[in-house]
């Protein structure tokens, strides 16, 4: 069971949650967009968040953040707001 997490463990998902985001902001449901900018910016500031973290060398809570990120981006797929069908980015139905 591997209990660390490494600077590349955040680059992992850094990259994953980005591209994830990259996809999402492309495919949003006409007429939920007010619903997908609030997602949006929720994930772009739990990013920053990450970011932040990582740069003071505190690992643990860049990785929460970016999970926190990544969760956004889950509910708005789940929820019908993003129509997206990478099942290896996204919590599909």
């Amino acid at each position: 069971m591997n209990k660390t997490i490494t600077k590349q463990k955040l680059e992992k998902y850094f990259n994953l949650t980005q591209t994830a985001l990259k996809i999402a902001k492309k495919n949003i449901i006409k007429q939920k967009e007010n619903y997908a900018k609030e997602i949006i910016e929720m994930v772009e500031n739990y990013l920053s968040d990450a970011k932040h973290f990582e740069k003071n060398q505190d690992f643990v809570n860049a990785f929460a953040a970016i999970n926190y990120a990544h969760g956004w981006l889950d509910s708005g797929v789940r929820l019908d707001i993003f129509n997206v069908k990478d099942d290896k980015l996204f919590t599909i139905k």
